[in-house]
């Protein structure tokens, strides 16, 4: 379950990052960007580059949030360990699952 969740936030935050990057660089151009009132020494590619990589991580973040609260109450609090397996001092020692 894991590994689609993984898929579910990284997927569809990579192609917007691409979708925003189109759109970004179609409008700036990179070598007209300024930090700090001082020129990037970087080249377009590399502007490119980690614009993209911070686009894919803003939109991960998103997609993960979104994930996050469209969990049921029963996924976010559940016992991960059987309850056979359970500590002593478990506040929930019955059955399947908490």
């Amino acid at each position: 379950m894991w590994a689609k969740r993984m898929m579910w936030i990284a997927w569809p935050a990579f192609l917007v990052a691409g979708l925003l990057e189109v759109l970004v660089f179609a409008l700036v151009d990179p070598q007209d960007l300024q930090w700090f009132g001082h020129s990037l020494s970087l080249s377009r590619q590399g502007v490119y580059t980690l614009a993209f990589f911070a686009f894919w991580a803003l939109t991960m973040v998103s997609s993960g949030l979104t994930t996050l609260l469209a969990m049921s109450p029963f996924e976010v609090n559940r016992c991960p360990v059987p309850g056979d397996q359970r500590p002593s001092d478990c506040s929930r020692q019955g059955g399947k699952g908490c």
